[in-house]
């Protein structure tokens, strides 16, 4: 099983109830709060732990938090940046022998007490060669190196320039090559790549003000065409299927037909079936002959039961299935049975029928108009929003981080999945299938091109946002905020509330925006 995005860009992204954490990566330290630790935890333990409900991290709110910088280093550690691409950057860090003493002496007086080394009372001064041979030198060189990086993280961090993405800090040196430093040299030298909140570039600049949009719109949406085929089938859903026995097939008939279709090249050389053509007890409706391939209805009027027709027909170029496009087809058609409907007149005595709660046939139509008026006008909105969003995409040149892409990847990834687990009800073994790393890294993967083209959306609606200095009312941001945690306790399931509260603040600036950009833009919908 494949998962994929669809290829129409989403208006708005809406709040993920489930994330994928991520595989195995070198080791991370999303958040480490040293001044009020007291026991010196182990460093492999400090790994990246995803929240259940993780935030798009934008230029406008990425933020770190590795602890504070305010503990003061007996000497100044050097820091140097270096750029990388995908708005990544390199800091290497030099913590001075002066440093290094500092937390080794940290680490011991830790270690006394804690330590119960036997002859000496807990908390009470332990000789310094008998507490490194109880608790053991490797032991406390390891401590020792955790508590350099712990200290000096801080304010090699605070150093950094830019906005730091949220979660994205990897220290880039092994740690035995730390330990191996620091034993032979009593000083310390590692690497961190953090990746920063991404430049946007708008080619041209501002050139999303007064944009122009193509929007095309599905000829099914038109408000009174659709209501006048809703009255039609719910007229017709009252009326009773009667055998033909007298006459071939006419328009408003329904008939059931045997279909096959081979394809054949022009010299009729080579024939092969067509098994996407290929249906048995078919039942064609003949006022539908819009859905069917071109041709279809015309070259089967007037066939009678038990008879059979073959004629050839052309695959548009506008076929859904691509494969079938331009193909030259023979189809071969049989007719089962034939049925006409035998329809109640249409007036005011079915109103009821035809919808609930109507007394006239004219009230069912104007009730029926408004729905579907209602629904074009949703429609083509979200049509437009698509649109706009398509054309924001190209406007916009972004130098897209790894881990901003993965993030982003794996929330598209986990709503997909919940999509299908809720409509398949996938069992166990399927379902830990898909969320393996490998399916999830093919995912990310195939649909490179559809994460990236979101993420260049998101960024782009976000300093747009900033730019035009748009806002939305808190009522509105505490009532969304209300109804996704209730939605989360219904499904009895865990949230961070401030990443609710983040994901609904970032919904509802998309929401401006793109209300913004219609006012601003100039609009055009046409007919596909």
């Amino acid at each position: 099983m494949e998962l994929s995005l669809s290829s129409t860009s989403p208006a708005l992204l809406k709040l993920n109830h489930h994330f994928l954490s991520k595989n195995s990566l070198p080791i991370k330290i999303p958040s480490l709060h040293f001044a009020n630790d007291r026991k010196l935890p182990s460093f492999y333990s400090l790994t990246r732990r995803p929240s259940f409900l993780r935030k798009f991290a934008s230029p406008a709110s990425s933020s770190i938090a590795v602890g504070p910088s305010n503990d003061r280093l007996p000497a100044d550690i050097k820091v140097t940046e270096t750029q990388e691409p995908n708005s990544r950057i390199r800091v290497s860090v030099e913590v001075p022998p002066a440093v290094c003493e500092d937390c080794y002496r940290r680490v011991m007086n830790e270690f006394t007490k804690q330590a119960k080394v036997p002859g000496f009372r807990p908390g009470k001064n332990v000789p310094e060669s008998i507490l490194l041979s109880y608790v053991g030198k490797q032991n406390v060189q390891k401590a020792t190196v955790e508590s350099i990086l712990k200290r000096t993280l801080p304010h090699a961090m605070s150093s950094v320039t830019g906005s730091v993405l949220r979660d994205s800090v990897q220290i880039a040196t092994k740690f035995t090559d730390m330990e191996k430093t620091y034993i032979s040299l009593n000083s310390l030298r590692y690497d961190v790549v953090v990746d920063v909140a991404p430049e946007v570039i708008w080619v041209p600049e501002n050139g999303y003000n007064n944009l122009k949009i193509v929007v095309e719109i599905d000829s099914e949406i038109d408000a009174q065409r659709a209501s006048d085929q809703e009255l039609r089938q719910r007229h017709k859903s009252l009326g009773v299927m009667r055998i033909i026995t007298d006459r071939g097939l006419q328009i408003g008939d329904v008939a059931v037909l045997d279909v096959s279709a081979t394809k054949i090249d022009k010299d009729e050389s080579n024939v092969q079936n067509i098994p996407a053509a290929d249906s048995k007890g078919f039942h064609f409706d003949t006022e539908h002959g819009d859905r069917v391939i071109p041709g279809f209805l015309d070259s089967i009027i007037g066939i009678q039961r038990g008879e059979t027709k073959s004629f050839p027909l052309v695959f548009p170029e506008s076929w859904k299935q691509e494969n079938l496009r331009g193909v030259h087809a023979q189809f071969t058609v049989e007719c089962k049975e034939l049925f006409y409907r035998d329809l109640p007149e249409l007036d005011d005595s079915l109103a009821d029928k035809l919808l609930p709660g109507c007394t006239t046939l004219q009230q069912v139509k104007e009730s029926l108009l408004q729905k579907f008026q209602e629904m074009e006008q949703t429609a083509r909105e979200q049509a437009a929003d698509n649109a706009i969003l398509d054309q924001l995409c190209k406007m916009v040149d972004i130098d897209i981080p790894q881990s901003l892409f993965e993030e982003q990847g794996r929330q598209l990834y986990g709503a997909k999945l919940l999509e299908i687990q809720a409509n398949m009800k996938l069992n166990e073994q399927q379902l830990a299938s898909l969320s393996s790393p490998k399916a999830v890294n093919e995912f990310l993967d195939n649909q490179k091109e559809n994460i990236t083209r979101v993420i260049k959306q998101n960024i782009a609606v976000g300093d747009i946002f900033k730019r035009e200095n748009l806002q939305f009312s808190t009522e509105d941001l505490v009532k969304e905020v209300e109804n996704s945690i209730a939605e989360f306790k219904q499904q009895k399931q865990e949230y961070d509330e401030e990443r609710v509260k983040e994901q609904v603040q970032e919904i509802l600036e998309g929401a401006k925006v793109l209300e913004w950009l219609r006012e601003h833009s100039e609009i055009q919908y046409i007919s596909r």
